[in-house]
């Protein structure tokens, strides 16, 4: 498949769009990341302490804190791997946010080209198909019209013998008698 000069030139426009666009997300990002991190600092010396039970064996209990109406959003703070998360900074969750949704985007590109790949090959096939069709149907055509002619000529050789065979005397299945 052909591309021309210009398809080229759009894609890359699109694609020069596509990161200041990113690049200007990820500034306004950054800047509101900053500020709400302010905010955070100060409201974490308030937080009550923590009423649930985060040490049992079971994930998919529910906290003490929901069951009692009290629960606070500190809950877990004594896990390890909670604090670390909530150590990073809103940059480096983002990058990560931003590097899973690549993946993803990663998976579903190779899965469409895959579909396309199949769909092409399958529209390449129908194509000769359609193609052995067409070549069958101008033999059939041709054949039928030559035949036609054929008919058409001894129909007229049929003629030319009935007008003599008349001129001798014949009619229609009796021969005249002299």
């Amino acid at each position: 498949m052909a591309h021309h000069p210009s398809d080229r030139s759009s894609s890359s426009r699109l694609c020069i769009r596509l990161m200041l666009v990113l690049v200007g997300l990820l500034l306004v990002v950054y800047i509101l990341g900053k500020q709400t991190q302010g905010r955070l600092k100060d409201a974490a010396a308030s937080c009550p302490p923590c009423d649930c039970d985060c040490s049992s064996e079971n994930i998919f209990s529910l906290p003490l804190g929901l069951v009692n109406s009290s629960y606070s959003d500190d809950c877990g703070k004594d896990d390890p791997s909670m604090k670390e998360e909530m150590k990073k900074d809103i940059t480096s969750l983002l990058s990560e946010e931003i590097l899973l949704m690549k993946n993803v985007t990663d998976d579903n590109l190779r899965r469409t080209n895959a579909l396309t790949i199949d769909a092409m090959m399958t529209s390449s096939h129908y194509q000769k198909e359609a193609e052995k069709c067409n070549a069958g149907m101008e033999t059939c055509e041709g054949a039928r019209e030559m035949a036609e002619s054929e008919l058409t000529e001894e129909r007229k050789l049929t003629a030319l013998w009935e007008s003599r065979a008349r001129e001798f005397g014949w009619t229609s299945g009796r021969r005249r008698s002299y």
